[in-house]
């Protein structure tokens, strides 16, 4: 949750993200940033370096959590949580789980407890689908290549 909030702080975004007007953000402070704005032995040149990484990345995180990125997917993502889990890690606040498909997804802002649980859960899968799955913010994180 810390993450997404120093993004969306970055990006001035109060409630729901809208992606026209991220992009326009995301243009505004990549000019203001860009990093060849600056000379080679200015002060501002590392911190241009710094500040325009910062802004790719919350821009392509913020685009990941966004509605309409979800509601897009949304059927892809219906069937990657159908499979099993073959893979769980819980660092901070955030949740990151691998699918039998290949998928790996992010959940943010599930606490200690509730991870504890999902580990003591004879059902994964179906202890997830019920309390993780559309409860919490998600987004896809990577997809596994499919070997034959």
């Amino acid at each position: 949750m810390k993450r997404i909030n120093e993004y969306k702080k970055l990006f001035n975004v109060e409630k729901d993200i809208d992606l026209k007007e991220l992009k326009s953000t995301y243009r505004n402070l990549v000019k203001a940033w860009h990093p060849d704005k600056f000379q080679a032995g200015d002060d501002k040149a590392a911190e241009a370096e710094i500040k325009s990484k910062q802004i790719i990345d919350g821009y392509h995180f913020l685009v990941s959590i966004a509605p309409e990125t979800i509601a897009t997917n949304l059927d892809n993502y219906n069937e990657t949580i159908n499979s099993p889990i073959i893979d769980w890690q819980h660092k901070g606040q955030v949740l990151e789980v691998t699918f039998l498909d290949g998928n790996t997804y992010e959940y943010f802002g599930v606490n200690k407890a509730l991870y504890i649980k999902l580990c003591q859960s004879d059902k994964m899968t179906r202890f997830a689908k019920r309390n993780i799955f559309n409860t919490y913010t998600y987004r896809k994180i990577k997809k596994q290549e499919v070997e034959a």
